[in-house]
């Protein structure tokens, strides 16, 4: 007797409904108003407002030694490409996981060809497009507008943000992953968001930090990413430090968000 093939299910038509996922969340994400602004706009305006706003932000730095010539609001770019990673990561992300839970959309695709995990990758590509989008408005307003200089090293400055998006989705699908409401998620979120703001160097640069505040901030995720993305822009030695501290934020958080996430 000889043995029949079981069929197996063609991988196209879940990478169409997939597409499609994706396409719905978009257009879910772009009709809340507060949400674009934020995610997309908001770091674009905070960085114009600062360099129009606060007297002698587009003045040459004068006392600081090491600073001294460099134009000082060019000094709060990395901060503000760590303060876009920390905005979705944080701010959006999260509550948009908690508000699928808290609502049944989990528990009822669980019951579907589409699986759950499927809409948690669609938030992930949304939230990561419009972290992207976010990113070269900020840079494209800040050299057009603000002069600021060109990277010495925009690889870096890449691999930097690449790293920096991992280890703060992370946190962000953890928080999303176990707040059992989106009001919730959110709240947590912000308690999370604007502790770290400061590590990034949004008050204050990394270069301009006491040693000691700087040290503690090298080793938060948006400090690192602002120390790394500092030196790969304005030159110095290789930042490896940070970078093997959101590479291990990384390592250590999606495990994490595995193990405590909850889909109901």
């Amino acid at each position: 007797m000889t043995a029949t093939a079981v069929p197996t299910r063609p991988a196209a038509p879940a990478r169409r409904g997939l597409a499609t996922l994706i396409a719905t969340e978009a257009k879910l994400f772009l009709r809340e108003p507060g949400t674009v602004f934020f995610a997309l706009a908001f770091p674009s305006v905070l960085l114009l407002g600062m360099g129009y706003v606060i007297p002698g932000m587009r003045e040459p730095v004068t006392d600081v030694p090491g600073l001294e010539g460099m134009v000082l609001i060019h000094l709060w770019g990395p901060a503000i490409l760590s303060l876009a990673v920390g905005t979705v990561a944080l701010t959006t992300l999260p509550a948009y996981v908690a508000s699928y839970r808290e609502h049944g959309v989990f528990r009822r695709m669980a019951t579907t060809p589409m699986r759950p995990r499927s809409v948690l990758a669609a938030h992930v590509v949304v939230n990561g497009a419009a972290l992207a989008a976010a990113i070269a408005c900020a840079l494209t307003l800040g050299f057009l507008v603000l002069d600021l200089p060109r990277p010495e090293r925009p690889l870096l400055i890449g691999g930097t943000l690449v790293l920096a998006t991992l280890a703060m989705f992370a946190i962000g699908l953890i928080v999303g992953g176990t707040a059992p409401k989106a009001s919730t998620a959110s709240g947590i979120g912000m308690l999370l968001y604007f502790p770290m703001l400061v590590f990034a160097g949004l008050w204050m640069p990394t270069a301009m930090m006491p040693d000691a505040l700087a040290t503690i901030a090298s080793f938060i995720p948006l400090g690192a990413a602002s120390e790394a993305m500092s030196a790969a822009w304005f030159g110095g030695g290789w930042p490896w430090r940070e970078l093997a501290v959101l590479a291990g934020w990384s390592a250590l958080g999606y495990p994490v968000a595995v193990k405590v996430f909850r889909w109901s």
